[in-house]
């Protein structure tokens, strides 16, 4: 794990890199979707997540001493945390969510439909496999071989954020500033896919309806979560040494996203906002509680 000195130029060429390339993949993404190929879309949204690293290459940086080794035996509690904390944090934040609005708990599969198309549930049901069986198989590759399947996708971005971007914030601006900042670039590098398809919170996340101030209140949002995430990411960086770490938070983060939307109602409007998937305000504040609470202990 390099200790980083703040250099202005990197920055600046990497940021403008990751951004513009990003936001040119995106807005093809979206083209994609809307134009009804949902799965080609979403291979393009996932390539997407090797941008940042391509941006650390371009800055001049170069990917030396991000801690390349695991260390199993060294880091077993940080791995550990990074495997299973989504998962636990997940279930809590949905559970908050359902008190609230215990009408929208579903298990029709009314979001798979949405998502994937109505004739997958019937693929489904004639091969024997209900929605509640496949919510079931979901959540247990969330905490088997999911976190480090998505981990090998999600170290694109590590490599970027994690490895290269936020200790440059730390070195300009301290720990908590550094923090703050990078989450809310990390969120405003999603921008055109809140407003293009309604990733998140909109219609690309079950959510036709739509909601309330779309799409500037998901933009800000999603910032408010993404600066949370961050420091859960940073942290468990900077505990272990090795940026497999926080991309192993990553991958357990995105293996869980879809589980509370697939127990949901689709089209809950503005309430999308709320949850129950970790990117909502109810649903994410036990993964904000836990930033809070590391952001509040660090040092300026």
């Amino acid at each position: 794990m390099r200790n980083a000195e703040f250099n202005r130029t990197q920055v600046v060429k990497y940021l403008a890199w990751t951004f513009a390339l990003a936001y040119a993949v995106q807005f093809i993404a979206a083209r994609i979707i809307n134009g009804g190929n949902r799965m080609a879309g979403q291979l393009v949204i996932a390539a997407m997540m090797f941008v940042p690293a391509l941006g650390v290459l371009l800055s001049g940086a170069g990917f030396r001493d991000m801690g390349w080794k695991l260390q199993i035996r060294r880091n077993i509690k940080p791995i550990l945390i990074a495997w299973f904390a989504p998962v636990a944090l997940t279930v809590v934040g949905a559970g908050l969510y359902f008190l609230v609005f215990p009408g929208h708990f579903d298990l029709s599969g009314q979001y798979l439909a949405a998502s994937a198309g109505a004739e997958i549930l019937q693929k489904m049901e004639a091969q024997g496999l209900s929605n509640s069986l496949y919510i079931l198989i979901s959540a247990v590759s969330a905490v088997t071989y999911a976190p480090l399947l998505n981990g090998v996708f999600a170290l694109g971005e590590e490599i970027g954020w994690r490895g290269f971007l936020y200790p440059q914030l730390k070195a300009r601006f301290g720990r908590r500033k550094g923090w703050l900042l990078g989450g809310a670039i990390w969120g405003a590098w999603h921008w055109p896919l809140i407003w293009l398809i309604g990733y998140e919170y909109g219609a690309a996340a079950g959510n036709a309806a739509g909601y309330a101030g779309f799409p500037v209140v998901g933009m800000l949002l999603f910032c408010v979560i993404t600066a949370g995430w961050g420091i859960l990411h940073d942290w468990l960086y900077e505990k272990s040494g090795s940026i497999w770490v926080p991309a192993i938070l990553h991958g357990a983060i995105n293996a869980t996203a879809a589980l509370p939307l697939s127990v949901c109602l689709i089209d809950t409007g503005s309430a999308r906002l709320l949850g129950p998937a970790q990117v909502g305000l109810l649903a994410g504040l036990p993964f904000l509680a836990v930033a809070a609470a590391l952001l509040l202990r660090a040092e300026k």
